[in-house]
């Protein structure tokens, strides 16, 4: 018992008041606090006999809510370091797992790139030197289009020697008219000139190719005067059709241009077949000899009119045409029986359309004039020579002459103009020209 008094008044003494403490601090604290908690009892029951002894505080119950914040607090600092270092780890891994073998492949294929670039950036360049280099050459109002073959192009100009290069020019002034294009492909081409330095010049030991002369150039270079167009009639044939003004009507006129080859350079036409149509009254063929004769309907209106019938009977050269005796024209310039019975024989329309009418413009221009022929436009149409009716349609072409080498063959009309195959050999540019000519 003196024991128990003892021990009562320690237990019993008041304990000095500790400062708040947060919640982190708290839970420190019981946790350290929790094994003393339990190892006194442990004394207590060894050191006091006593059934009844005072019971112990009960620790305070821990909150959810005290508990969270630290629980969070560590735990974050883990998911952020983890994604952290994987980062870090797969980073420096993946080229790292990448075969030197396909470093080496990738090298060169980007290598390879880079030399197929820079190789078809210089054959570009080439081209684009060639070209102007033709242009200045040869005159051209547009620049032609080079293309250089093979590949690669630098191993080719190391060597001085061109696979091959195609030309075209386009809108070519070949004398009167123009080429509408010209295609060319010359083939085993030789350098001339010191490299690095500019190339001097080239000749290209075969050339072939190309040229066209358009119906369309035709029709505006040599058609404009006379509004004449060009269209294909057959292989080797040009048909002519515009208008021409002549005394103040419009006289249609029709030609037909035959092409034939002028040397190895050039295209040539004879012209056939001219003739101008006044339309349904008559037509006018100039040459040797001229003729001027009816058009059908012009002739159906004199067979059934008396007045434009004895108009006609009373010049002698026009009876003999028509088939009437000088012993009938008498009685049919007096009795319209007489006269029906000449109009009405079979083949007289016919006859009429054949009768040439041409020594009425000078000798009887009024005996025109009563069948419906305007005698001052028939003396202008005979007044119009073949010649310069013929130039009008007539046309011809030659190769330039700064391009020495080529000829021309095959020469054929197309639906869309004239084309002619193009050859040759040994054809220079530059100073190689010079050198060999």
């Amino acid at each position: 018992m003196d024991q128990k008094s003892e021990q009562d008044p320690e237990r019993e003494a008041p304990r000095e008041q500790e400062p708040e403490r947060t919640p982190e601090q708290k839970s420190e604290a019981e946790s350290e606090s929790e094994p003393e908690r339990h190892s006194e009892p442990e004394q207590e029951s060894k050191q006091d006999p006593d059934p009844d002894p005072a019971p112990a505080p009960a620790p305070a119950p821990e909150r959810e809510s005290d508990r969270q914040p630290e629980q969070e607090s560590e735990r974050q600092p883990e998911r952020q370091s983890e994604p952290e270092r994987a980062g870090r780890r797969g980073g420096r891994g993946r080229l790292g797992r990448v075969p030197l073998t396909t470093k080496l492949v990738a090298g060169l294929l980007v290598g390879a790139t880079l030399l197929v670039v820079a190789d078809r950036c210089a054959a570009m360049y080439a081209e684009k030197r060639a070209e102007q280099t033709l242009r200045d050459k040869l005159g051209l109002e547009a620049t032609p289009d080079v293309h250089i073959h093979g590949f690669p192009f630098l191993t080719q100009l190391l060597s001085k020697r061109l696979d091959g290069v195609d030309v075209t020019v386009p809108d070519a002034p070949a004398g009167r008219v123009t080429l509408a294009e010209v295609r060319a492909e010359a083939t085993d081409i030789r350098l001339d000139g010191d490299l690095p330095l500019p190339v001097d010049g080239a000749r290209a030991a075969r050339v072939n190719g190309n040229v066209l002369l358009a119906f369309d150039d035709l029709d505006r270079e040599l058609g404009a005067p006379a509004q004449v167009r060009f269209r294909a009639l057959d292989r080797q044939s040009v048909r002519a059709d515009g208008e021409l003004p002549v005394a103040g009507r419009v006289v249609r006129i029709h030609a037909v241009a035959h092409i034939r080859r002028d040397g190895d350079r050039g295209v040539t036409t004879s012209v056939s077949g001219m003739r101008l149509d006044v339309p349904g009254i008559a037509t006018y063929r100039p040459g040797r000899p001229a003729r001027l004769r009816l058009h059908p309907q012009a002739a159906e209106k004199i067979s059934h009119d008396k007045s434009k019938a004895r108009a006609l009977l009373a010049v002698p050269s026009v009876a003999r045409q028509l088939g009437v005796a000088p012993e009938d024209t008498g009685p049919a310039m007096r009795d319209d029986e007489r006269l029906s019975r000449i109009t009405e024989r079979p083949g007289f329309k016919e006859k009429l359309m054949r009768a040439n009418l041409v020594d009425l413009v000078a000798d009887r221009p009024e005996a025109l004039e009563r069948v419906g022929v305007d005698p001052v436009l028939a003396r202008a149409l005979v007044r119009l020579r073949a010649q310069d009716l013929s130039e009008r349609v007539a046309f011809s072409f030659q190769l330039p002459k700064q391009v020495k080498g080529l000829r021309l063959r095959n020469i054929t009309v197309e639906r869309d103009g004239i084309r002619a195959d193009l050859t040759g050999s040994g054809l220079a540019v530059g100073t190689a020209r010079r050198a060999g000519s």
